[in-house]
């Protein structure tokens, strides 16, 4: 008797806050270790696949191979600020969202990334529990912001 084989594909699926996250992608960009560690932490426990970068050149090279769903991105990064990564993230695919980072409260900037396309910014420090309900908001299936 010859068995049948399947090649079964299992993905995570929750409900957060009564939608699915399934393979929902979010890539942190920040310079500071630490933060990055903890954003991933957080939205890997919300059920989402996580990326991090701590340079803009890594970051790009993220958007362009796996081409993530939001983009958490620091304003202030040593070589390509975050107002240049935010352009070319744009040119590469313009659909993914993205929310502004900075220790600043530079109002030129802040106006210039959401000229560019950011949706919002968080000031640092920020509530991580904030954070985590604008994502979830964001990445809400048929979300439209």
């Amino acid at each position: 008797m010859k068995a049948n084989y399947y090649n079964i594909r299992i993905t995570r699926v929750e409900l957060v806050g009564g939608f699915s996250v399934e393979e929902k992608k979010v890539l942190i960009v920040d310079d500071q270790n630490g933060i990055r560690i903890l954003l991933m932490e957080v939205f890997s426990s919300e059920g989402y696949k996580t990326y991090q970068a701590a340079n803009g050149k890594l970051a790009l090279e993220i958007v362009r191979s796996d081409s993530p769903d939001l983009v958490l991105l620091d304003m202030k990064i040593p070589g390509m600020d975050g107002l240049e990564i935010l352009k070319h993230i744009k040119e590469v695919n313009p659909a993914i969202k993205v929310i502004m980072m900075t220790a600043y409260g530079e109002l030129d900037m802040i106006k210039e990334a959401t000229e560019l396309g950011a949706l919002m910014h968080f000031t640092k420090p920020f509530d991580i529990d904030e954070m985590r309900v604008a994502v979830n908001m964001q990445l809400k299936s048929g979300s439209v912001l």
